[in-house]
């Protein structure tokens, strides 16, 4: 890979356990990006990735986990008048339509709906202060810590903005919703809303879904505060890697630039299960069965070096007989860092009789012991 040299000069360190590689990438435009691996969140590559800077419509990222994770997604319902009269980007709601908050998701990650973040927000708090609240709430949940949101849409607003690693990291979980998931990855969609609804067709405004192979999301922005921001997802051989530009004049081509950098080195590797997994059995025809997980956990690493996760397993002191083969018993938990990757149940590998209950004893020979026991 070209060397590049100035001002932009990125320095990229990929950790590998004790040792650690330095690769340089491409100059980017963006004031501040991040190329993350899903899986373990690990940051493949970073530029200004804690300022915190206003983020536009990727703002929406939150506003549709939220809306989507509130429930009840197909019911239709009249949309708030005062919420959809918006400035900006529009799924084209008007007053006295009837939408389903699925549609609205749609209208968000597609088009950028500014109306339809508005009412997707009272749809699902009643108001937009107290949707807004439960966004910078769930955004600590995330681990969000360079971020306030104050508008569902992310129109701009004193003091709305987020880093660049915190938006990596909520798409990073967002995109762990299947829903979400679908959602973002279409490059049009048929909905249905209006009085009485009737079909619509929305287009994605994610052009980076058909210039570049892999791509299944996520989202863009823009405002003349934020300048364009783009979040994206790229799969590849079972590898995902998420890329957050903010403030990028060039953005599809540093996403490009940036996968093409991850992609050189990043490999499909399946994590290992410790050795001697097992846990005692009280009252059973063994005294110990061993644990198997029920399935088996992969990640992108660098070079397919796995050294940097470390595990933990959750099980009780032992377990009753009788036990069933695939009976679960505990819990594997996979880490990078602080980050869980997974957490895997951990089930019994074999059968495990309990023991006969001994037969009971005839009443003269009780009454033998006690006396003998007298005497």
């Amino acid at each position: 890979m070209k060397r590049v040299t100035g001002a932009f000069l990125a320095l990229c360190i990929f950790f590998t356990g004790i040792q650690a590689k330095t690769v340089y990438a491409a100059e980017v435009s963006a004031k501040a990006c991040v190329l993350m691996e899903a899986a373990t969140g690990r940051v493949l590559y970073e530029k200004n990735a804690q300022q915190k800077l206003p983020m536009a419509s990727t703002t929406k990222i939150m506003t549709t986990l939220l809306t989507i994770e509130s429930g009840d997604l197909d019911a239709e319902f009249l949309v708030d008048s005062a919420a959809i009269h918006v400035e900006g980007s529009s799924m084209g709601l008007q007053e006295g339509d009837y939408v389903s908050r699925r549609d609205l998701c749609y209208g968000m990650l597609l088009p950028s709906g500014n109306d339809a973040a508005n009412a997707a927000a009272v749809s699902v708090s009643g108001d937009i202060p107290s949707f807004i609240e439960r966004m910078n709430e769930r955004a600590e949940e995330i681990g969000m810590t360079r971020t306030c949101f104050v508008t569902p849409s992310g129109l701009d607003g004193e003091g709305h903005g987020a880093s660049a690693y915190d938006m990596a990291l909520l798409t990073r979980e967002a995109m762990r919703n299947p829903e979400f998931r679908s959602i973002c990855a279409q490059t049009s969609a048929a909905v249905q809303f209006g009085n009485p609804p009737y079909d619509r067709t929305l287009y994605n405004s994610n052009k980076l879904l058909t210039m570049y192979e892999g791509v299944i999301g996520v989202k863009t922005g823009f405002t003349d505060e934020a300048g364009r921001c783009l979040v994206s997802a790229c799969e590849r051989d079972g590898v995902t890697l998420l890329c957050v530009t903010l403030n990028a004049p060039d953005d599809w081509n540093d996403h490009i630039k940036l996968y093409d950098m991850g992609f050189s080195g990043i490999e499909n590797a399946e994590l290992a299960v410790p050795d001697a997994l097992c846990i005692p059995i009280a009252g059973g025809t063994a005294q110990q069965v061993a644990l198997q997980p029920a399935q088996t956990v992969n990640i992108g690493a660098w070079e397919g070096d796995t050294t940097a996760v470390h595990t933990r397993v959750l099980k009780a002191p032992f377990a009753y007989a009788p036990i069933a083969a695939g009976e679960e018993l505990g819990t594997l938990e996979y880490y990078y860092e602080t980050n869980l990757i997974a957490a895997v149940p951990l089930c019994a590998a074999e059968d495990v009789a309990a023991l006969p209950e001994p037969e009971p004893e005839h009443p003269l020979l009780r009454f033998w012991h006690w006396l003998c026991g007298r005497m």
